[in-house]
């Protein structure tokens, strides 16, 4: 019996552990082939590649992302292979399950729940056993063509389930992202999230936790990301794994999702210790109204969240990401503002902002009514509008958030953002949206953009907004696109060096003053100078110009891209 188990995945860099679960647990079947697809594969070479394989069994793994794809791939594999049996599984056919079956008759079996069990259950039954063994977690039809629902199952003892990864199968995952999980389960249940549907958090034991993430590092894994929803909810569980990441000597970057606001002074002194890159942390806020947060079962202290985010920035060592979520209930477009500019003024390295959405099983659903919800009836099941933003507004917001995420999120732009937000007023939100109101007017929601048109764009958009501010920005520009892409992107709209430098600078790297800067420092060659340092000449004293004082001072900066990180420093040039 050959059993292919499938999925679209987001993104061609993601892996499918789900997948990796079942092809464990049921190992007792040796023929279980894994393929994984991307949402961005076409549909009819989906399908040719599956049916190259000509499985017995074919399984998919079903999520918000690609549940519309899956739903037109289905019917094709039937027509194509029609003595397959076809099985789904996963969060978006874990609910209403009988009008998934109903919507598609040719789908034989759905795994409700956590599938490990259930699948191997099927599995058996397929190659001998019958209807009557099966667990309720499998949804079928009986012999009558009656639909037999069941219930969505847990693993009681989640430490049955085995080890997802394999040895072989590192080299072609090391450079994707690998996903894990040390616990399964949430403490919390706030009604956006599908784990207010389960109860009680499972722990795997941390010794197998710590043989488990040194298999990720041996294998130089690139990162690896925690599916734990609340990686800090039990301290003597996440402590151990702490220390062991800070103690290693490797590449593999941990990402975790956590509850800021739960760290104690012994968490802030771990995460103080960590090497450089090791974790990230995701941190969801999602409101800073307290009505807001109460209407959804959320929890948050505030000023422990801003003082804790504060301490773990100043550490310098690690990436921070925090969400909010745009269209929770009686959170309007002012207390939104709010929102926005209490957790901008944190300055996170990445401030995510999402859409709620609707998800099967979440307890959002009762409160549709209740708050005049319209939402999108198919995946991604986004808000359209509630009784405190209108669509108009949900729509507007959606351009705000490619701007914000073109302008903060992809961290070019820091210094002349900083800079523009000040001579604003400081109102960050009213800042971005304002670059909002521009970039619509402009019909820049309707176009592609490469890097470079970017700084033009926010170099028209000072010229026009804040004409006295106009040539500050611009050479603000000029030094975050060197302090980015290892200084590779040249705006052509921003003003470089010209050729009154050249004899400048040549004599400044041939003994003229190189060596009083860089360590070491030897003159090689020019190609090799170029690659990793440049030397631009601005018109105004840059250190003051980055903490908001605009004095005319033509200084020259020496940019050094031999770290990882971009550098400068202010040097004498020298006559010019």
């Amino acid at each position: 019996m050959k059993v292919v188990l499938t999925t679209l995945n987001a993104k061609y860099t993601h892996t499918s552990l789900g997948l990796r679960y079942l092809r464990e647990y049921c190992r007792e079947f040796e023929e279980i082939e894994i393929m994984e697809f991307s949402i961005n594969n076409q549909l009819l070479d989906i399908l040719g590649q599956i049916y190259e394989k000509t499985p017995d069994i074919l399984g998919f793994g079903c999520y918000i992302w690609n549940i519309e794809m899956i739903k037109h791939l289905i019917p094709m594999v039937r027509q194509v292979l029609p003595a397959c049996r076809i099985v789904c599984g996963g969060p978006e056919v874990s609910y209403e399950t009988e009008a998934f079956m109903q919507q598609l008759p040719m789908v034989d079996y759905v795994i409700r729940g956590e599938g490990e069990q259930s699948f191997l259950a099927l599995l058996r039954h397929l190659t001998g056993g019958s209807d009557e063994g099966l667990p309720a977690g499998i949804a079928r039809r009986s012999a009558a063509g009656d639909m037999l629902a069941g219930s969505a199952a847990a693993v009681e003892d989640f430490a049955k389930v085995q080890f997802p990864y394999r040895d072989e199968e590192m080299p072609e995952l090391k450079e994707k992202i690998l996903y894990y999980e040390s616990s399964r389960g949430c403490p919390f249940a706030c009604k956006y999230c599908l784990s207010c549907a389960s109860k009680g958090v499972r722990y795997l034991p941390v010794a197998r936790v710590l043989e488990e993430l040194a298999f990720f590092i041996r294998h130089e894994v690139r990162q690896v990301k925690f599916v734990d929803r609340t990686f800090n909810a039990s301290k003597e569980h996440f402590m151990p794994i702490l220390r062991f990441l800070a103690a290693q000597d490797c590449r593999t970057n941990f990402h975790f999702e956590v509850a800021v606001d739960y760290m104690d002074e012994d968490v802030l002194e771990a995460l103080r210790q960590m090497p450089e890159g090791r974790v990230q942390l995701e941190i969801g806020i999602q409101s800073t109204n307290q009505q807001t947060l109460s209407q959804v079962s959320r929890v948050n202290h505030w000023e422990k969240i801003a003082y804790n985010i504060k301490r773990i920035l100043s550490f310098g060592n690690m990436h921070l990401h925090v969400d909010l979520i745009i269209g929770l209930p009686t959170e309007d477009i002012f207390s939104f503002e709010k929102s926005f500019n209490d957790v901008y003024a944190l300055q996170p390295d990445m401030l995510q902002l999402g859409f709620l959405k609707f998800l099967k099983g979440a307890a959002m659903m009762e409160l549709a009514a209740e708050h005049g919800y319209v939402y999108m009836q198919q995946a991604p099941y986004q808000v359209l509008a509630n009784n405190y933003l209108n669509y108009g507004q949900i729509r507007w917001l959606h351009t705000f958030e490619d701007v914000f995420e073109r302008y903060y999120n992809a961290g070019r732009f820091g210094k002349t953002m900083a800079y523009l937000i000040k001579v604003s007023g400081g109102n960050a939100f009213a800042f971005y949206s304002s670059l909002t109101n521009f970039w619509e007017q402009r019909g820049l929601h309707l176009v592609a953009h490469t890097t470079k048109s970017l700084y033009r764009y926010l170099l028209e958009f000072s010229r026009e907004q804040y004409p006295q501010a106009a040539c500050a920005a611009a050479e603000l520009l000029k030094l975050d696109a060197l302090l980015s892409d290892g200084g590779s992107i040249r705006p052509e709209c921003l003003k470089w060096n010209d050729d009154q430098y050249q004899s400048a600078t040549a004599t400044f790297w041939r003994g003229g003053g190189a060596e009083c800067y860089i360590e070491n420092y030897v003159f090689t060659n020019w190609r090799q100078l170029r690659r990793q340092y440049h030397i631009e000449v601005f018109s105004f004293d840059m250190e003051a110009l980055a903490g908001g004082q605009s004095i005319s001072h033509e200084t020259a900066l020496l940019f050094d891209y031999t770290a990882a990180k971009a550098a400068y420093q202010v040097i004498e040039l020298g006559e010019v």
